[in-house]
């Protein structure tokens, strides 16, 4: 089997600027007045490999760097040292409204994601009624989207992701917002993905969900890969850290 994902010691930093000016008139006040950055490395030396077909999960604490790896993996994001290697298209479910403009119609913002994805026009006219049918908001399409709950955005978000032909699904999240027709809805395309050999990439707190279709986990932690293996072990090894038991899940 291939491997479509191949990532080689990535790191990646970020410049927190300790003073933050909201207003013009506060650069005109004081226009050399210095601002101090504080470094925070999201990521320390990563490596890891996914193969071909394989439901590969990221797990650990909020802060760890699990976003921002998915972010690199995506190509949002440029790990600042390091080498990656992604063979494949991507679907990227990454963000809550990434692409999304909410003084649109949903129906207008499902044209636009979706050809952005690579959809063309004709594409989008055959797979328009599953996306709908999928995010069940029917009665919804002619709204604009800032009248959305958190919950009806990422159900038509992931709808859109789901109908883009891809090799590679990334996935951050997903079953963070939603009801639990949604969530059951979303683990039923995770097992038909997997029956299909798509390859994923999932990110989540879930830890149950992670032990029940991954693979192999990745658990990181303050930046740093801890430990990499099957699911269940990495899954042991993260609740161990924490001290918690698997009645947590």
């Amino acid at each position: 089997m291939g491997k479509p994902i191949q990532a080689r010691g990535l790191t990646k930093t970020f410049r927190l600027p300790h003073e933050i000016r909201t207003t013009v008139k506060e650069h005109f006040i004081h226009p050399f007045r210095q601002i101090e950055y504080e470094q925070n490395q999201a990521l320390r030396d990563v490596s890891f490999e996914v193969e071909e077909g394989e439901f590969f999960s990221v797990i650990g604490p909020n802060g760890s760097g699990k976003s921002t790896l998915l972010k690199i993996l995506a190509g949002i994001y440029r790990a600042d040292s390091g080498e990656l290697h992604v063979r494949g298209k991507l679907s990227p479910f990454i963000e809550l409204g990434a692409g999304f403009n909410p003084a649109l119609t949903a129906r207008d913002n499902v044209r636009i994601n979706a050809t952005l994805l690579g959809l063309s026009k004709r594409e989008l006219e055959e797979r328009y009624p599953a996306i709908v049918g999928f995010s069940q908001l029917e009665r919804f399409m002619d709204q604009k989207l800032k009248n959305f709950s958190s919950g009806m955005q990422i159900r038509l978000a992931y709808a859109i992701a789901i109908q883009v032909p891809f090799d590679i699904l990334l996935l951050d999240e997903v079953l963070a917002v939603g009801d639990q027709e949604f969530q059951e809805k979303c683990m039923e395309t995770f097992e038909q993905f997997h029956e299909q050999g798509k390859t994923i990439v999932f990110v989540s707190h879930d830890l149950g969900s992670v032990t029940r279709f991954s693979d192999r986990a990745l658990y990181i932690e303050g930046g740093r890969a801890v430990a990499l293996g099957p699911a269940d072990e990495v899954v042991g090894r993260y609740l161990g850290a924490h001290g918690l038991t698997p009645t947590a899940l």
